[in-house]
């Protein structure tokens, strides 16, 4: 038997010992996070499946993964073998968890639904509740915070890392000030933070308790009194964790253990907190309701706050994007001349020399996600695992593509370069170009100020549209400085999120295309959001370009570029070429040149 089809059987032998009429997990953790620490990776340790997001819903008959349209390539395959059906979400059909556990107990009188309480968000299952009662049935919800540790019995601890503080152009005691003016504002008493972006960003705090990001697993409470943070798994041994902690206490901030939340907050009743429900697990959310305290849902406002960048942070990421820009070059350099060599290069050679040219780059903590690294059919997966063992070879033609990102002390990157390595078919060439068409036309975008990021997603795909083309994923995503790579509140999507894009936010410009089994052609920039001058018909704003790399006009069909577009281009290049060309060796700036070198031919 497939080791993970015996999982989901043992894991329904679990459900009949119980009366469990279903089991819902969520790929993420007691903090709603997008990437969890391996601890809470339950969805994969089940079914195999290594993609970033997913949940999974078991019956005692039917096993169902619900993913999205970045992953349905790699899901398939990973759940071949397992029994566990693939459902598919962003698309026209899609039938999400609530829905679906609604319409397959419909006839049940009342199904007994158990969910992993440490790691669903209530809101989720809330959602799952409602779903049930448009129906007129309801559901008996069973909170078992954990119970996977029942089958998964070597499973990781909660990890406890190193902790430091960094300089974020403003002090924690202003922002823990501004949540107090907040609170005040929502007449509540405090504020609990769960979200660990939020966290870190108010405490001016990074550890890297979760792969990629540079986050610490902890629970912040903020009150009119005081400061808790309940942070401590375990003995602090660390000197720089033990100074940063006397930092913190200096300010006034209770460092508390991590697992004492619950019983503090049961002997805070009477007393009023806000809450963001999209954050905070179901076990936290009933031991709130069952102490007295009053909770008050809404979103939190640190999102917001934290997706402005102050003046500090700006320039701190375009520092860290000058710095990027110059081990991207030189690994595109290293893999030029290298194929040109005849050298054999495989994907995760590739993904491995561009992580040794970073890891030069002052500042460099890491990556902030996993290199995808992808020629031909492999870029043809928006989110390719590439793999360590019997990589594929990168072979002298076709489109290979690398996504990739760097942590610096003072910014976060996120780069696609799609690369041709030879010959193309006119298709290949075609698709890099309607790509490129599109990443252009948002990036010279203005619009008026109050225009949320949904409103100009049509720009980037419009290209792609004319040719009867699309793709699923979003076109933005909005990043943090020296944060997460994936952030919001804002973002640049078919969804409608009213969020409005501001001066100060950053997000990414990545369309791209995928064609199953050939090619995939993906390109992205960060773009930070700025003013663009006020007139009568009121504020406007458009985008500046962070990312700093040239694009591979080669394998552009210039007839498919119109003037101000080639222009665009070329006043690009020559940005990349003046930033970065002093910074390098001689014989990569000569390379640089020559990528960099001038492609508008237009007659006044």
């Amino acid at each position: 038997m497939n080791i993970y089809a015996g999982r989901i059987a043992s894991l329904r032998a679990l459900m009949r010992a119980r009366d469990w009429d279903a089991v819902v997990l969520t790929g993420s953790d007691p903090h709603g996070s997008e990437y969890p620490a391996e601890r809470y990776k339950q969805v994969r340790w089940l079914t195999g499946f290594t993609g970033e997001a997913a949940d999974l819903v078991v019956t005692l008959d039917h096993a169902g993964l619900w993913t999205d349209t970045r992953y349905f390539i790699q899901a398939a395959a990973q759940l071949a073998g397992t029994g566990v059906e693939l459902h598919k979400t962003r698309v026209p059909e899609q039938v999400l968890i609530p829905e679906w556990l609604a319409a397959r107990f419909a006839d049940a009188p009342e199904p007994v639904i158990a969910v992993d309480g440490a790691s669903i968000m209530d809101a989720f299952v809330d959602e799952i509740v409602g779903a049930f009662e448009l129906g007129g049935a309801q559901p008996y919800i069973v909170s078992s915070p954990d119970f996977i540790n029942y089958l998964w019995t070597d499973r990781p601890a909660i990890p406890q890392t190193p902790v430091f503080t960094v300089d974020s152009g403003s002090d924690r005691a202003s922002k823990i000030a501004r949540l107090r003016e907040f609170c005040a504002s929502q007449g509540c008493d405090g504020i609990l933070l769960s979200a660990l972006d939020e966290i870190a960003w108010t405490l001016d705090v990074r550890g890297s308790d979760i792969e990629y990001n540079p986050y610490v697993i902890s629970y912040l409470l903020v009150t009119e009194e005081d400061v808790r943070w309940f942070v401590l798994k375990e003995k602090i041994e660390d000197p720089d964790s033990e100074r940063t902690f006397d930092l913190l206490a200096e300010d006034g901030i209770q460092l508390e253990r991590y697992d004492a939340l619950d019983e503090f907050l049961s002997e805070c009743g009477g007393m009023s907190i806000y809450v963001d429900c999209r954050a905070i697990g179901r076990q936290l959310a009933d031991v709130i309701r069952s102490s007295g305290v009053a909770a008050r849902p809404g979103v939190s406002p640190v999102g917001l706050w934290k997706a402005v960048k102050n003046p500090f942070e700006i320039e701190g990421m375009r520092a860290a994007h000058i710095r990027d820009g110059v081990a991207v070059v030189r690994f595109l350099h290293w893999l030029e001349k290298s194929l040109g060599a005849d050298r054999r290069v495989t994907e995760w050679d590739a993904a491995v020399k561009l992580g040794e040219f970073r890891s030069q780059v002052a500042g460099y903590q890491g990556d902030s996600f996993e290199t995808i690294s992808a020629w031909g059919p492999g870029a043809a997966l928006p989110h390719y695992v590439t793999p360590c063992t019997d990589a594929p070879e990168l072979e002298p033609h076709g489109l290979y593509l690398c996504d990739s990102g760097g942590q610096y002390l003072d910014g976060t990157t996120d780069i696609t370069r799609t690369v041709p390595l030879g010959e193309l078919t006119p298709l290949e060439k075609e698709d890099y170009t309607l790509v490129l068409k599109g990443h252009i036309d948002l990036a010279m975008a203005v619009f008026p100020e109050g225009t949320p990021g949904c409103r100009l997603d049509a720009l980037a795909r419009a290209p792609l549209w004319r040719a009867r083309r699309n793709f699923g994923h979003g076109t933005g995503h909005g990043v943090g400085c020296f944060l997460g790579v994936h952030e919001g509140p804002q973002d640049i999507r078919q969804n409608l999120n009213p969020v409005p894009l501001q001066p100060g936010m950053i997000t990414s410009d990545e369309p791209g295309i995928y064609r199953e089994g050939q090619h995939g052609v993906r390109h992205e920039n960060l773009i930070l959001c700025v003013s663009r001058g006020e007139n009568e018909f009121g504020r406007w704003l458009g985008f500046e370009p962070l990312t700093l790399c040239p694009f591979d006009t080669s394998a552009l069909d210039l007839d498919l570029l119109d003037r101000e577009e080639t222009e665009w281009l070329d006043a690009y290049h020559r940005k990349v070429f003046e930033t970065l060309s002093p910074l390098l060796e001689e014989d990569v700036a000569r390379w640089l040149q020559q990528k960099c070198r001038k492609i508008a031919n237009f007659a006044d």
